[in-house]
């Protein structure tokens, strides 16, 4: 964990995710984003930011991606925890789509 430098931000995690085609992705997903929350946890931080891990350039499949995260961080934040807000930084309209259908899906 770095810190934030000259951004508004006070630390920045970093993970790195899977590269689709590797093997066992989605439980390496899982646990990038899971270790990213405890590490969240440690510094006691209130708020966390999280891009759509490795469904950029690694070509994990966006709507597996958004799955895994928000499930990954929904148990998370179930848990003892005293992280607040969980925020997904999505970089186009597609990623965006794909975590507002999961997010749909777990709401009904």
């Amino acid at each position: 964990m770095l810190s934030g430098g000259k951004l508004a931000a006070k630390w920045v995690i970093h993970t790195v995710g899977p590269i689709w085609g590797e093997g066992d992705e989605d439980r390496k997903l899982r646990s990038a984003i899971h270790n990213s929350l405890k590490l969240a946890d440690a510094k006691d931080l209130k708020t966390i930011a999280i891009p759509a891990v490795s469904a950029g350039i690694y070509h994990f499949p966006v709507d597996r991606c958004a799955k895994i995260l928000i499930e990954t961080a929904t148990k998370y934040l179930q848990g003892k925890t005293g992280l607040a807000r969980v925020i997904f930084c999505l970089f186009d309209e597609k990623t965006h789509k794909a975590f507002e259908a999961v997010l749909n899906e777990t709401k009904n």
